[in-house]
């Protein structure tokens, strides 16, 4: 079920570039962009430990409010981080509406601890953490979940309870998590690489998006 959106306050900042933003971020506030549906780019920045909790429970649609104007449906576009990819630098918002239809990824949240994992030499496998769905951007969940305390063999994405007006754009027969054994061991590593390259965060906007600033990219 879709969740009611988060509101990011944000102030606009005159001023853009490398050293600029370095000093914002330790200043406590975190530099971004909001774009799109025909409007000019605005430069903005927002309290950094509140951006990273909005993001951290899962929100992919903000209602952001600039300099206490009237808020805009934004959804998170992208997110950029420094050069060891520890630590979130720059976040990008394009300006959508409720209705349109995104594609983006959202996290599988696995519950309970199977039992047939307990066997002699048996694992539990995770082969992919996150899917790519398509939906409005009213419908978009914030996670879908998956008891897997019975699980036997495997759990596929045709098997999770994804919510009504939303499309897993993966073939449902491909594996959330399976129970692996030593001897299979290479080959649920070699299932995973293939994964890791499915997984690449999908263009969801087909605006161009503002050039990034400096060591933001």
């Amino acid at each position: 079920m879709a969740q009611k959106n988060n509101t990011l306050d944000v102030a606009t900042r005159e001023r853009t570039g490398t050293r600029y933003a370095r000093r914002l971020r330790e200043s406590g506030r975190m530099p971004a962009v909001v774009y799109g549906q025909g409007g000019d780019p605005t430069h903005v920045s927002a309290d950094a430990i509140e951006i990273v909790n909005t993001l951290k429970s899962g929100g992919h649609v903000l209602d952001v409010r600039i300099d206490g104007g009237k808020t805009e449906t934004c959804l998170v576009k992208e997110l950029q981080f420094g050069h060891l990819g520890d630590n979130l630098v720059h976040v990008d918002l394009a300006r959508v509406n409720l209705d349109q239809v995104v594609t983006v990824n959202v996290p599988v949240t696995l519950t309970g601890s199977p039992k047939a994992a307990q066997a002699d030499g048996a694992m539990l496998a995770v082969i992919r953490s996150e899917i790519e769905i398509r939906c409005k951007v009213r419908d978009i969940p914030s996670e879908i979940k998956a008891d897997i305390s019975e699980l036997e063999e495997a759990l596929t994405i045709g098997e999770l309870n994804i919510p009504d007006g939303v499309e897993a754009l993966l073939d449902s027969e491909k594996h959330i998590c399976h129970i692996a054994f030593q001897a299979a061991e290479e080959e649920a590593e070699g299932e995973a690489t293939e994964a890791d390259g499915e997984g690449a965060e999908p263009e969801v906007i087909t605006e161009a998006k503002p050039e990034a600033e400096g060591d933001e990219g």
